[in-house]
């Protein structure tokens, strides 16, 4: 399903680039460790038409992912940046949207930069157009069901006792972080406090073929999938694990790009996949990540890197394809904090978020909240 109207080019004339703090409203504990604040890159891309806005999802320290927040900012400022203020045509010197990936695929990596960069020069093209991200994307709804993401609690009771809370304020479908020794018994109370909810199991990389004993025994729990239970360049050993188990099994760290999806699903190591638009390089990206999986009849849904209101609100544009029919990561802004960057926070209705339906990603920029919560800016020129 690829994109039906393309963007009008843009006149890339800055780029700023804002390195935020923004507290967590509770501590979130995967197998990688503790966040109790999220640090994030903020990318203003300046233009003759208008300012667009987009988010580079790394964090503080390469833990989920090789890329981090100072290193994404050095290759931001050393290469990418001035890549895209140098090209376009010499006599108009205009940029088209679609062209940012091909601009910036020299770069070898960098992924979650890459679709930052890429976001905020489409959001800056659909402004101007007047025209939603939704609709450029090709969405089928107005609003998308919304799922959870709980982190390790300190034991299963304040598990449980955390999974009511969500589920009293609507979420549709659970998500809880397992590790070993925080898997089957974390489950298990879940699974006996709430009955038959939708609830899935996140491992991020936690496990090794060698403990399939144990993750066989998930499978009583009839969950929706396990996530990536095994380290992300273990294509082959998935496939081995994911014939060993009836659980379904999702890879998450190891779908990288439409290519590295279509070597999962012919090697048959996932039976669903989770598209995150930075940890595939763009948007564009994701939709040809979710087109490759909707013609293998492979379900798909939208995973979260506790984004800020910007990422918020593209990722819930990305989650109304035809192809996401699993619940998301895509909750409500006060999930994750008291105080989002947009004057309008993506907020929970009877277990839904609805696709925002403004100009390009939809929300507004609140400055005074984004001036309080930036640590280092910068700003390149053509």
């Amino acid at each position: 399903m690829p994109i039906a109207r393309p963007a009008a080019p843009v006149r890339l004339e800055a780029v700023e680039l804002r390195v935020l703090h923004l507290p967590l409203v509770s501590p979130f504990t995967t197998s990688f460790g503790t966040e109790t604040e999220r640090e994030v890159i903020v990318v203003r891309a300046r233009t003759a038409g208008g300012d667009g806005w987009g988010e580079i999802v790394t964090q503080q320290a390469p833990l989920y992912s090789s890329e981090y927040t100072q290193g994404a900012w050095d290759v931001a400022q050393r290469f990418l940046v001035p890549a895209l203020l140098n090209a376009g045509s010499p006599d108009a010197g205009t940029l088209a949207p679609e062209d940012v990936s091909g601009i910036l695929e020299p770069f070898v990596g960098h992924r979650m930069v890459k679709a930052g960069l890429e976001l905020a020069v489409l959001d800056a093209a659909l402004r101007a157009e007047g025209r939603p991200l939704g609709e450029y994307l090709g969405v089928v709804r107005d609003r998308i069901p919304s799922g959870v993401s709980v982190g390790i609690q300190r034991d299963p009771a304040a598990l449980v006792e955390a999974v009511g809370r969500y589920l009293e304020e609507g979420y549709v479908r659970i998500k809880i972080k397992i590790k070993p020794g925080r898997d089957v018994v974390d489950t298990a109370a879940v699974r006996d406090a709430f009955g038959a909810i939708p609830l899935q199991v996140d491992a991020n990389s936690a496990y090794s073929l060698a403990d399939v004993e144990i993750l066989a025994e998930l499978d009583r729990f009839d969950l929706l999938l396990i996530e990536q239970p095994l380290q992300e360049d273990d294509i082959v050993d998935h496939a081995t694990l994911a014939a060993r188990l009836h659980t379904p099994v999702c890879l998450d760290e190891s779908i990288v790009s439409a290519k590295a999806a279509a070597d999962a699903l012919a090697l048959r190591a996932a039976s669903v996949i989770n598209i995150k638009a930075g940890r595939v390089g763009g948007y564009l990206e994701a939709v040809r990540v979710h087109d490759l999986c909707r013609d293998a009849g492979v379900p798909v849904w939208c995973g979260g890197m506790l984004e800020t209101g910007i990422g918020r609100a593209a990722n819930a544009a990305l989650a109304a394809l035809p192809g996401f029919t699993l619940p998301g990561d895509v909750s409500a802004s006060n999930r994750f904090y008291t105080r989002d960057v947009v004057t309008e926070p993506i907020v929970l209705e009877d277990g839904h978020v609805r696709v925002p339906t403004g100009p390009g990603i939809g929300v507004e920029i609140d400055p005074v909240a984004l001036d309080d919560a930036t640590v280092a800016r910068v700003e390149l020129r053509r």
